[in-house]
């Protein structure tokens, strides 16, 4: 059975204003914390990482952990059966998974994509210039990249903001130097920067969906006040 084409889902991507509610915990937040699942025609569940998948879709604001836990007791299954009325659906074991491989392509295709502008850098001594004269708006350093390098740039970027004493640091990120190498196709990534800070606004959306699922991020939203909630059809 398939949802009729007219029948709206309250946790869906089109529903009105930018607020969605996590069909497994209630939480409430903005869209751009949350990630969709969307359902393929022969009903399996996927993860849609740019949220822009045609169709309904169902919403969740869980780190792969709790997934993997709600996954194993059935709870996602419940969750979605309730969001989707009862549609036949299959959810594949391996969904944490592929939540995780999407979340990480769709920030690696923005790093691509910023870097094919000229608005990424690349490269200790072109970063630490960028930074000490105050051009740097992001910067970022492997999950294995050492601390000495790291800790100079950071230092160049608290000069180049006048922010000396702060503590102000890049981010770690979740991947290695290899799986930033591969993804950039460069030699040896291991730190990165943005030059532009509306790139950095972009870049934001898909880092911090993957670093919360990862449970490397903040909680996202806050609960609604009534629980968590028990229909998966929460208003969102």
């Amino acid at each position: 059975m398939r949802i009729p084409h007219n029948e709206r889902l309250s946790s869906d991507i089109d529903g009105d204003g930018p607020e969605r509610t996590c069909i497994l915990s209630g939480v409430a937040g903005s869209r751009d914390d949350f990630i969709r699942l969307a359902i393929s025609p022969d009903g399996e569940v996927l993860p849609d990482a740019l949220a822009r998948a045609p169709g309904r879709g169902a919403w969740i604001a869980v780190s792969r952990v709790e997934l993997e836990t709600a996954l194993t007791k059935g709870k996602l299954k419940g969750a979605l059966a309730r969001a989707y009325k009862g549609a036949a659906l299959t959810i594949p074991n391996d969904l944490p998974g592929r939540i995780e491989a999407a979340l990480t392509r769709a920030f690696t295709d923005r790093l691509g994509l910023e870097m094919k502008s000229g608005r990424l850098l690349v490269g200790s001594d072109r970063i630490g210039e960028h930074a000490r004269m105050g051009k740097v708006a992001w910067l970022a350093h492997a999950a294995d990249a050492g601390t000495d390098g790291s800790g100079k740039l950071d230092q160049a970027w608290r000069v180049g903001e006048d922010a000396e004493g702060t503590g102000k640091a890049g981010v770690t990120l979740p991947l290695d130097r290899t799986a930033l190498s591969v993804a950039l196709g460069r030699d040896n990534v291991v730190h990165l920067a943005l030059t532009d800070s509306h790139a950095a606004q972009r870049l934001a959306v898909p880092l911090q969906r993957l670093l919360r699922f990862l449970g490397q991020g903040e909680k996202t939203g806050q609960n609604n006040g009534e629980g968590p909630a028990h229909a998966a059809g929460a208003p969102a």
